[in-house]
């Protein structure tokens, strides 16, 4: 059995939903069921015996400590996170309430649960963190990309917030010997994401008629990965993976925001195309930057590969032509999730930079 934290969320979702596809394993979930956690993306595994739901925080050290205790997990992997940038500018300290403060007791919680197993069982647990290639900070467009050991420089109070949980897992490896992996990924894309993030909050509004919002002038660099590879390296890491290192997971898809937004908007003419025959990228609409928005990010997988064996199956022209399908065969998901609240957090974030 593995603990599985954060997997009501998107990667997190995708994680468990692959797992409990492809394993016999049984997984325990526990989600604080935050406005991003959503348990209709994990609704086919309703009466699945092998999954265990539980609502809870990781900071909620107790919790933590009796399901480790009742089920005997052999390894955690941890996904709980607040993870979005605009939301960490207008209100950092939940970021460092889950981030900081919750990773800290979850790791003081798993660190007792795996001092006490036996030596075999001690040996074989891992702990598996998931963090982001946003605690690397900002490239210009001419340097390499981050490798596992570039310096941390974190610019956002959400990069920093997880920069602080990767020091803190780092710590609990070298100090007290919990036998640690850790995972930096680029973005991630790909089915039940929240519309709060570029590429669904592009096909949400294209549909809906909406502008299309495009921060500053659209040449802010990423390197995409599509969330179904990013799962397959988190499982490939947990299994051969060497006790205390990092490894960078890439998409190998560094594209400017603006490509995005066009290749989004062509797709969407060619599978959902306006009655009119306009196309959706009339829409988009320039507005004004965030604060401290970071200029490039770019992974080197060249280490997972090497050592690991993985690299993506997905360029990014099959990821998303897959990603923008399954939301438009998906739309009852997604005005499941638009609530009230999340057309607030809309109209706040966005109105101040028209």
């Amino acid at each position: 059995m593995i603990l599985v934290t954060g997997s009501a969320g998107f990667i997190g979702a995708n994680f468990v939903l692959d797992w409990c596809a492809q394993y016999d394993e049984s997984v325990i979930n526990l989600d604080k069921l935050t406005y991003a956690g959503n348990l209709e993306s994990l609704a086919s595994l309703k009466d699945n015996p092998r999954h265990i739901f539980v609502q809870g925080d990781i900071g909620d050290a107790k919790r933590v400590a009796r399901l480790l205790a009742e089920h005997q997990p052999r390894a955690v992997i941890n996904f709980a996170a607040e993870s979005h940038v605009d939301r960490s500018i207008h209100g950092p300290e939940e970021f460092i309430q889950t981030n900081v403060v919750g990773t800290f007791h979850l790791l003081e919680a798993v660190r007792a649960y795996w001092g006490g197993l036996p030596d075999a069982e001690k040996s074989a647990f891992r702990f598996l963190h998931v963090s982001t290639d946003e605690v690397y900070g900002s490239l210009a467009k001419d340097e390499p990309a981050f490798t596992e050991t570039h310096r941390y420089e974190p610019n956002s109070p959400y990069s920093a917030s997880k920069a602080a949980s990767d020091h803190l897992v780092r710590a609990y490896h070298h100090t007290y010997g919990l036998p640690v992996l850790t995972t930096n990924c680029s973005n991630n894309y790909g089915p039940y994401h929240f519309p709060e993030k570029l590429i669904p909050l592009l096909i949400v509004n294209a549909l809906a008629g909406k502008p299309l919002p495009v921060y500053g002038d659209g040449q802010q660099i990423r390197d995409w990965l599509y969330v179904k590879d990013h799962c397959s390296a988190i499982r490939c890491v947990l299994e051969k993976g060497r006790v205390g290192e990092v490894y960078n997971v890439g998409g190998w898809n560094e594209k400017a925001n603006l490509d995005i937004v066009h290749i989004v908007c062509g797709l969407l003419d060619e599978l959902r195309p306006q009655a009119e025959g306009k196309s959706y990228a009339e829409q988009i609409t320039f507005v004004t930057d965030r604060p401290g928005h970071d200029r490039r990010y770019a992974i080197d997988a060249r280490k997972i590969e090497r050592e690991l064996g993985w690299k993506p199956a997905e360029t990014f022209e099959t990821g998303i032509r897959k990603t923008v399908q399954w939301y438009l065969d998906n739309q009852s998901w997604v005005n499941n999730v638009l609530s009230g609240d999340y057309r607030q957090w809309l109209e706040k974030n966005y109105s101040e930079r028209a």
